[in-house]
C-alpha cells in the first residue's frame, strides 16, 4: 500500500507504530521498499554516514538533492522524507520554502523535514502553506550541535521537558504533520506522544513513540567505535562485508578468481586468425 500523509495519520489514530530507516542510494532504497518500511528518511546524517564529515554541518542543499533524487528512483510504496540542510532554512521565510521546493522539485521529496521548535515555526507554516508536508524535529538536533555543546540527552530537567513539550505543541498548530524525538527520555517522549494528535518518530526516545528511525548503517552494524544507546544492531553486516571483501581480495591475489565459469569464451579459430 503507498504510504501517504494520510496513511500515517491514521495510522497514529488506529495505534500502528510507524517504521522509518535512513536511506542515501538507489540500491539501499530498493532493498527497504522490499522490505515493507513505511517511511525513508534522506537525512543530513549523509555528511557522516557517505561524505565522512564529523558532523551534519557542511552538507548542501545540493547534496540533499542528490541523494534524494537517487532514493526516490528506487521507491514506490514507501514514503519519502528529506532533511533541509544547516542554513537552508534558518536564514529567512523565504529560503525555507524556495529550498524545500527544491526539495520536492528536483528531489522528487514528498515531505521535507527541519530541526527546530516554536523557533522555527514560521517556517513550518509557509512551507505548509506552499503544500509541502514538513516533518518537525524536536530533543537533540544535530544542527545545534555546537550550541548544545556536544551530543547530550534533552529534556532531563523541569524547564527543558516544559520547553520540550512546548515546542511539540507549538510545531503541531505550525502545521507539522509529523514530528521526531531525538534523544529525549521515554517517559517524556511518551507525554508527548499522547498530547500530540500528530505520530511523533523517536530516535532513542523509546517505545511511547508512534514510530522509530535508525540510521540503517548503525542497526547494521557497519560502523566501528562508537555505538549510541539507542542502537540495536539487528544484523552485523558490516563484518560480513569486511569478510567478503578480504576473501575477494586473497582469491584476486591467488589468481583463483576470477575462475573459467566468470569468463567469456572465444573460438579457436578466431584467436588464430589474431595470433
Amino acid at each position: 500500500m503507498k504510504r501517504t500523509v494520510t496513511t500515517l495519520q491514521k495510522a497514529k489514530e488506529e495505534g500502528k507504530k510507524i517504521s522509518m530507516l535512513t536511506c542515501y542510494d538507489y540500491t539501499t532504497a530498493c532493498i527497504v521498499e522490499e522490505a515493507g518500511i513505511d517511511c525513508v528518511l534522506i537525512g543530513d546524517s549523509l555528511g557522516m554516514t557517505m561524505l565522512g564529515y564529523n558532523d551534519t554541518l557542511p552538507v548542501t542543499m545540493e547534496d540533499m538533492i542528490h541523494h534524494t533524487r537517487a532514493v526516490s528512483r528506487g521507491l514506490s510504496n514507501t514514503f519519502l522524507v528529506s532533511d533541509m540542510p544547516f542554513l537552508s532554512y534558518q536564514t529567512s521565510i523565504y529560503d525555507a520554502v524556495m529550498n524545500a521546493g527544491r526539495l520536492v522539485k528536483e528531489g522528487h521529496a514528498q515531505a521535507v523535514k527541519l530541526e527546530g521548535g516554536a523557533k522555527v515555526c514560521p517556517q513550518i507554516e509557509a512551507i505548509v502553506k506552499a503544500d509541502i508536508p514538513v516533518v518537525a524535529h524536536i530533543g537533540l538536533t544535530p544542527q545545534s550541535v555546537n550550541a548544545f555543546g556536544g551530543f547530550k540527552v534533552q529534556g532531563k530537567t523541569t524547564d527543558n521537558a516544559k520547553q520540550l513539550i512546548e515546542d511539540a505543541l507549538a510545531v503541531e498548530k505550525a502545521g507539522a504533520f509529523m514530528v521526531v524525538l531525538e534523544c529525549v527520555p521515554a517517559k517524556l517522549a511518551s507525554l508527548i506522544s499522547k498530547k500530540l494528535s500528530i505520530p511523533t518518530i523517536g530516535i532513542g526516545a523509546g517505545a511511547g513513540c508512534d514510530g522509530q528511525v535508525l540510521v540503517y548503517q548503525d542497526m547494521l552494524g557497519m560502523f566501528n567505535g562508537i555505538k549510541p544507546k539507542f542502537v540495536k544492531h539487528f544484523a552485523n553486516i558490516g563484518e560480513e562485508m569486511k569478510k567478503a571483501f578480504m576473501a575477494y581480495d586473497e582469491e584476486v591475489k591467488a589468481c583463483s578468481f576470477p575462475a573459467e565459469e566468470h569468463t567469456f569464451a572465444i573460438s579457436d579459430e578466431v584467436m588464430k586468425e589474431l595470433n
